[in-house]
């Protein structure tokens, strides 16, 4: 019996319906049917009984307790698992990361880099049989995770791509790709005849070596690209596996290569075209790759240099006195800072924040007087006080300070948690404008562009460019940054590290600078210096200009000072000889302190259009035509030795530039602001002020660097042994390093000596230092015996470290000379150290996040601030 028949005859009525086929309704003649004896209700109709039948029921929407957005309650778990967790999943056999094997023979996998989204293949190579055993993956932050882990005495980690390679199923094989192909391709125009040669010569060491030159990998998404590992023979960031991976959008047309820029040719890209060309002709076309580059070139803008000025009572605030102006300063130097990191309800702007329009001193009593003596009632400066915010000015403020009658100190009004910053009484901003403008500045984008960008999203006049500026470094002078300059992964003492020169002018004339005191001898308390650096920022809020500023620093030899992190550096004293490069040089570094015309031509082909133009008219050179027939002009006369000097004296000898030391990582660990051109003698002075020196110091210079360094103290001869050189030389090891042939092993790089040497480095335990270059520069010297010098010889870090995270770096700061370059040398100096601060928390983080992702909450600083596992700390030297 069926207790609910109505329903079920709709539900046949339904099935009835969608089961009969379509038929065509022919009107016909209208027929009158008498109505039967019996009642019936409505007739029931389809789309009755879908309106009676369907419950809709509403869509129930949740928002993310992370990223705030609005989703079905069903999804939002699912969401959050793949957003916001940052967990990696379980390496299981049903749930890994696609892999096939590229070169069985030597363990070498191309595995998916992640889980979701597109993913391009990475190269890993698992091989635990034969003589060289190697377990490696060439993600950096793979491998980054790894030597955490491997330093912690966690040496069985491994990363999700590694553990994924045992359930690999898949082989590719590699074809043999013929010579005629290549022929083929060179009468297309497919590339030339030079090109066709180093094909077949890397296809000739491939063999030699026992290695595929290329393999198509079915392994990354999407469908629509094609990958393709090619043989590198050199080892390097880009192929730290001796594999590169080439990608070919067959629907963009397009190819790309770690290797090389967009849109710049390659061998690699050339073999993966000849790959393709023979196995999958099909997809090639008529496609031909160019080599266009673009590069952008900034405009520059100058701040006007005004102040903004309201009228004030006839009262002695600010004070003129020089001694109670500084003791104000330093009261606000060491009472009022900001903490480093704000409270979030300040960080963010909002339309909705009030501020009060009566801003007092909270100060009762002095805080300069041994007694306890009450300070006076609060006296108005002015009542057309501004406060700028992000969206609109707030006017008519009042402020008020205070005074002690018996010592005569005023105190004003800087309380932060009210969400304001008050940089000279007229002229307040609000605490998320700050933020916005250090953002900026991390973004490359000039204070005066910030005030532009408001004035034209409010409609409302700021005040000049040069006032909001003064403002925000008034702000960053009162916030309590540390300023550590270390990284997280190499800690305060890093092994290795890369320096290298920013280019840069100083508006300043350095041969009016004074001879230091005969007494000088070349030291500088940092912090002191520093500090009076942070006292001309703040001061700056008591007067009406910059030239009025009792505490204003002008460039001297003998009180000019490097940053060195707090941690990382020996004394407080550290060392600036800068005014010893007027001395004539050592004999023994006149032999080595050369700057050969292939180094200047490199510097030349950075220069700007206009300081090409300047120096060829200044050379007696036609200036006309493009940048490349000027550069043409200029190499060819550099012959000449008149020529030589002047390209030399503008570009290399020019005052100013920052000498910068950096770790692998790309974290700035010192900074030092030159007065005159560049020499191994600036980061001999800073590397002499470390604690500990590196073990391997990459520079342009290398050997320049260590005959000067062991110069200066020959006694000990800091870098030693073989003078710095990998091995000692002679005409065999020269010639075996000239050809590649030669590989030196330096296994403390990687794990810390058993029985660290007398003075040892603290991280490694070894007492070694050299001075090496890296891959670009070791082909541009003369000397043979710098051969020995280079950094691919060094099995631990060929591949792993690299100087272009030092040209990166120096690329993104040289956005920033269109506005540091009009600054006075003393704001350049302080903005400069500043922006790199927020650089090097803004890397520190990001690592920190990496490595929390598989570790977390293990990963703890140990006693050099270096990241270790909380249960798997090693043992301190």
């Amino acid at each position: 019996m069926l207790s609910r028949k109505p329903d079920f005859i709709k539900h046949l009525f339904l099935c009835n319906k969608k089961h009969l086929p379509p038929t065509t309704t022919i009107p016909g003649p209208t027929t009158t049917i008498p109505a039967p004896t019996t009642t019936i209700s409505a007739p029931i109709t389809a789309q009755t009984v879908l309106l009676q039948r369907v419950l809709l029921k509403p869509v129930v929407q949740k928002e993310c307790p992370i990223c705030k957005v609005l989703m079905n309650t069903r999804n939002l778990k699912r969401h959050i698992e793949r957003k916001h967790t940052g967990k990696h999943q379980d390496i299981i056999a049903t749930s890994h990361l696609q892999s096939e094997c590229i070169d069985p023979e030597n363990g070498v996998y191309t595995v998916h880099k992640s889980f979701l989204g597109t993913s391009v293949p990475l190269h890993v190579q698992n091989k635990i049989w034969g003589q060289n055993q190697r377990v490696s993956c060439e993600s950096a932050e793979c491998q980054e995770t790894m030597e955490l882990a491997w330093q912690s005495g966690f040496k069985a980690y491994q990363c999700i791509h590694l553990k994924s390679v045992p359930y690999c199923t898949s082989y590719a094989s590699s074809p043999v790709l013929l010579e005629e192909t290549l022929c083929e391709m060179v009468s297309s125009q497919w590339f030339g005849e030079d090109e066709k040669k180093m094909c077949l010569d890397l296809q000739s060491l491939a063999e030699q070596n026992s290695l595929p030159l290329s393999v198509h990998s079915k392994v990354g998404t999407p469908e629509t690209k094609k990958y393709l590992s090619v043989f590198e023979p050199t080892v390097s960031d880009y192929s730290r596996l001796g594999r590169v991976m080439v990608s070919f959008d067959t629907e963009k047309d397009s190819w790309d290569c770690s290797c090389a820029e967009t849109k710049t040719s390659c061998l690699h890209k050339c073999i993966a075209k000849w790959h393709l060309f023979q196995t999958h002709h099909e997809l090639l076309g008529k496609v031909r790759s160019t080599e266009e580059v673009e590069w952008p070139s900034p405009s520059s803008t100058m701040d006007k240099d005004s102040h903004d000025e309201v009228g004030v009572d006839d009262n002695q605030y600010p004070p003129k006195h020089e001694e109670t102006m500084k003791g104000m300063v330093q009261y606000l130097l060491k009472n009022k800072k900001l903490p480093a990191v704000l409270p979030e309800q300040f960080r963010l702007p909002s339309i909705e924040t009030h501020y009060p329009k009566h801003l007092i001193p909270e100060e009762m009593m002095c805080q300069h007087c041994p007694q306890h003596v009450p300070l006076s009632d609060p006296v108005l400066i002015t009542n057309k006080a501004k406060i700028l915010t992000n969206s609109h000015i707030v006017e008519d403020v009042s402020t008020y300070c205070k005074s002690c009658h018996q010592c005569g100190t005023f105190y004003r009004y800087q309380e932060w948690k009210d969400g304001l910053h008050n940089f000279n009484d007229r002229i307040l901003l609000d605490l998320p404008l700050c933020l916005t403008i250090r953002n900026m500045l991390q973004v490359h984008t000039a204070v005066s562009r910030v005030v532009e960008y408001l004035e034209l999203t409010t409609g409302v006049q700021y005040p000049p460019a040069d006032t909001v500026l003064h403002g925000y470094l008034h702000f960053e002078a009162l916030t309590g940054h540390e300023y550590e300059y270390s990284c997280v992964t190499c800690g305060d003492h890093p092994p290795v590290v890369i320096m290298g020169l920013h280019k840069g002018d100083f508006q300043l004339s350095v041969s009016d600078l004074p001879q230091p005191p005969e007494d000088f001898s070349g030291e500088v308390h940092v912090e002191l210096f520093w500090e009076t650096l942070s006292m001309e920022r703040i001061g700056q809020g008591f007067v009406s200009s910059h030239q009025s500023n009792p505490f204003a620093v002008s460039p001297t030899f003998h009180f000019w000072a490097p940053w060195i992190g707090r941690n990382t550096r020996r004394t407080n004293c550290v060392l600036n000889t800068e005014f010893q490069k007027v001395c004539p040089p050592k004999q023994a570094e006149v032999c080595e302190i050369t700057v050969t015309e292939d180094q200047l031509r490199e510097e030349l082909c950075k220069q700007k259009v206009q300081v090409v133009h300047e120096l060829c008219r200044e050379c007696g050179l036609d200036s006309s035509g493009s940048h490349t027939d000027l550069l043409l002009r200029l190499s060819n006369e550099m012959k000449s030795r008149q020529t030589y000097d002047k390209v030399f004296q503008k570009i290399w000898a020019a005052s100013g530039g920052w000498a910068v030391i950096t770790c692998p990582c790309g974290v700035v660990y010192s900074i030092k602001g030159n007065i005159r051109a560049e020499s191994p003698r600036d980061f001999a002075d800073i590397l002499l002020s470390w604690t500990h020196m590196p073990n391997i110091v990459i520079y342009d210079f290398a050997c320049e660097l260590a005959t000067h360094t062991n110069l200066r103290e020959p006694e000990r001869s800091p870098f030693s042994p073989f003078e710095g050189q990998l091995r000692a030389s002679s005409t065999d090891t020269i010639s075996r390093a000239e050809t590649g042939n030669l590989k030196v092993s330096l296994p403390w790089l990687n794990s810390t000596k058993p029985v660290p040497d007398c003075d040892g480095h603290p991280v490694t335990g070894s007492a070694e230092h050299y001075a090496l270059y890296d891959r670009f520069h070791e082909d541009q010297t003369k000397d043979p015996r710098d051969a020995l010098r280079k950094l691919s010889l060094v099995r631990q870090l060929a591949g792993k470290v690299s100087s272009q995270i030092v040209t990166q770096l120096f690329a993104k700061m040289r956005k920033n000379n269109y506005f540091l370059n009009m600054a006075s040398p003393s704001t350049r100096l302080f903005l400069m150290r500043n922006i790199i601060h927020h650089y090097n928390t803004h890397r520190n983080k990001q690592q920190l996040d990496t490595m929390e992702k598989s570790f977390k909450p293990d990963v703890v600083m140990d006693v050099y601030k270096q990241t270790v596992l909380e249960n798997f700390r090693p043992t301190l030297i």
